[in-house]
C-alpha cells in the first residue's frame, strides 16, 4: 500500500474561508501539511527574545507573507495579546518571532485603533497555547492599552519562517493554486482551496467551463493515498485517480 498523504494548515484563503487564511499544512498520500494546522501536532513553545533585538525598525513586508491568525483583545495588565489562530496546529506563530500586522476591516476596528492603519512589525517575546486560543507577549506592547488598540489586527507570518514538514506533509497554502490532473494526463483544473473534514483533507478543485464564462465545474477530491498519486510542488502539479466523470 501506498502511503496516504497528509495536510498541514497554513493557507491564506482557504483558512480564512473558515476563519481567514491560516497556516496549515496538510500530508500527502493521505497527509497534507493552513493562510498552519498539522496532523501531528506538537507542543506550543515559549523563548525569549533579546531586549536589543526589540529595537524599532522600518517594516519590510515579506513578499511571502501569510495571514496566520487574528487579535481579538488584550490579556493581562502588561501589553499581553489573544490571538486567534486560524488553524487547529498553529505552528507558524510559534515559530517566528516576528509578526507582521495589518489594521483590520473598519467594522471590526477597536475604537483605541491609531489612525492611519500602516502595516507594523511586532517583535514577540513569548507565545503559548491556552485553551484555543494562544496568548503572547511583545516588548513593543508597554501597557494594556497598547495590547488593547491591536484589537481585530490581522496577523501575518513570512512562510520562510514555516517549521519543517515532515515526508508526506504538506501546508496548504503550498497546495493552493496547483494543477490537477488525472493518471491519463486530462486536466481536472486547480486548487482553489482545501476542506477540513476531521479524518483527512479535501482538495477543492474548480475548473472553468469552456464556452461559459463565470461558470466552473468543482470537484472535491479527498487528499488521501487512495486517489492522491504524485504531488510535486516544483512542478506544481498533482496527479490523482479521479476520472473526468466523478
Amino acid at each position: 500500500m501506498k502511503p496516504s498523504p497528509r495536510t498541514t494548515g497554513a493557507s491564506a484563503e482557504a483558512d480564512r474561508a473558515a476563519a481567514d487564511a491560516g497556516a496549515r499544512r496538510a500530508p500527502h498520500a493521505a497527509r497534507s501539511a493552513p493562510a498552519a494546522s498539522a496532523v501531528r501536532p506538537r507542543r506550543s513553545r515559549e523563548a525569549a527574545v533579546p531586549a536589543a533585538a526589540l529595537e524599532s525598525e522600518p517594516v519590510d513586508w515579506p513578499a511571502d507573507a501569510v495571514e496566520v491568525g487574528r487579535i481579538v483583545d488584550a490579556w493581562g495588565v502588561q501589553g499581553g495579546l489573544r490571538v486567534q489562530p486560524f488553524s487547529g496546529d498553529p505552528q507558524a506563530l510559534y515559530s517566528s518571532r516576528r509578526w507582521f500586522l495589518r489594521p483590520p476591516e473598519p467594522a471590526a476596528a477597536s475604537p483605541k485603533a491609531p489612525s492611519g492603519g500602516a502595516p507594523r512589525l511586532l517583535r514577540i517575546s513569548a507565545a503559548r497555547e491556552q485553551g484555543d486560543a494562544i496568548v503572547a507577549s511583545s516588548h513593543d506592547l508597554p501597557d494594556r492599552n497598547a495590547a488593547e488598540a491591536l484589537r481585530g489586527w490581522r496577523i501575518f507570518v513570512s512562510r520562510e519562517s514555516f517549521p519543517s514538514t515532515a515526508e508526506g506533509e504538506y501546508y496548504w497554502v503550498d497546495l493552493i493554486g496547483l494543477e490537477v490532473v488525472n493518471r491519463e494526463g486530462a486536466r481536472l483544473g486547480s486548487v482553489a482551496d482545501l476542506l477540513d473534514t476531521g479524518a483527512h483533507s479535501v482538495l477543492r478543485v474548480t475548473q472553468a467551463e469552456s464556452g461559459e464564462p463565470g461558470r466552473e465545474t468543482e470537484r472535491l477530491i479527498p487528499f488521501v493515498g487512495a486517489y492522491v498519486d504524485e504531488v510535486s510542488l516544483e512542478r506544481r502539479r498533482i496527479t490523482v485517480d479521479w476520472g473526468l466523470d466523478y
